[in-house]
């Protein structure tokens, strides 16, 4: 019997990094299962600094630190500065529960984006969600803060039940100005997920490994953070990035991701927070947007936890953005 040949996708160039399984917040939903009592893994940062060093010849242009919340791993400050220093882009995928004045000049750099989940525009339900009393007015605070800075954000709301104000935080959102919001998204069989939807590859977007790779905080790297229950392809403190990328482990695990027909159209966009089946935007069905006048590259706006590949859509100094204004993955 014939193997299954290994689909024509775009190489690995944006690199998801899982620095922490902490997290001040324990979302019912989350694939990571991160938490309070969750912990850094067992790659130093000295692992971190040699995988962002070594990320550039492996063909990586952009990386996004998440966990967990990244920036509760002690030396996440230092790691963001050292991929900077390697001259790759960088979005921080932060709940934005906490952010401290420092962090907040890392994040003015041009050359990082960031991105978070929001989940209702009713105080009570948003903190429901995270089992955190009072995450909502943070989160909200730090969202206000950072367009009032300029700095490039996504924001990824989630439905977890019938009757969440999903709607009404997608458009307090918009409202707000935030010009990056992918689909509303759903819950996804992944880690805590899997408590009430069956983990399968029915659950991936048809994405991973697709422009994208990731790895976790014990070094496996993984087609994308929510293929974490499938079979790692190798593991970077023992074999180079590059090496795995090439090697045949990374080759089949490609082959049994189900993928969506016609994602090599156009050029993808953001999906949703998760792993939304990927909106694979034309960009004739697009709206340029306006840049930060500091950003001079036209660079890969990474999208958040979700599953498409990076968003590499540059045309000169814009951002693309779907006309559409919602689309509701699986209804």
């Amino acid at each position: 019997m014939t193997p299954p040949a290994t689909p024509q996708l775009d190489p690995v160039h944006f690199l998801e990094l899982e620095v922490t399984g902490r997290c001040q917040l324990r979302c019912g939903h989350c694939y990571a299962e991160s938490g309070p009592t969750g912990d850094h893994g067992t790659m130093a940062t000295t692992d971190w600094e040699n995988l962002l060093t070594s990320a550039p010849a492996a063909g990586i242009e952009t990386v996004q630190f998440i966990g967990g919340e990244p920036s509760q791993h002690p030396d996440f400050e230092r790691l963001l500065k050292h991929a900077l220093g390697q001259s790759l882009k960088v979005q921080v995928f932060s709940n934005l529960y906490r952010v401290t004045d420092k962090l907040w000049d890392l994040l003015d750099d041009p050359n990082v984006t960031l991105a978070t989940s929001y989940y209702s525009d009713d105080p009570d339900e948003h903190d429901r969600v995270t089992q955190r009393r009072g995450s909502h007015a943070r989160t909200l605070a730090n969202i206000k803060e950072a367009l009032r800075r300029g700095i490039p954000l996504k924001v990824a709301i989630i439905e977890l039940w019938d009757g969440q104000r999903a709607d009404e935080a997608y458009a307090q959102m918009k409202a707000l100005g935030v010009n990056r919001l992918g689909p509303i998204d759903r819950m996804r069989g992944v880690g805590r997920g899997a408590s009430t939807i069956e983990t399968g590859v029915g659950e991936l977007c048809g994405q991973c490994g697709n422009g994208r790779a990731a790895v976790s905080s014990s070094g496996d790297v993984w087609m994308c953070v929510m293929s974490r229950w499938m079979e790692p392809a190798g593991n970077v403190k023992v074999t180079p990035l590059a090496e795995i990328l090439a090697g045949s482990i990374w080759q089949d695990l490609l082959t049994q991701v189900p993928r969506r027909a016609g994602v090599t159209a156009c050029a993808p966009d953001s999906d949703g927070s998760d792993c939304a089946p990927a909106e694979t935007i034309c960009q004739s069905n697009a709206l340029i947007l306006p840049r930060r006048s500091n950003v001079t590259a036209c660079a890969p706006d990474s999208d958040g936890s979700d599953c498409a590949p990076a968003e590499t859509i540059c045309q000169s100094n814009a951002l693309i953005l779907p006309t559409r204004l919602l689309v509701r993955p699986g209804r």
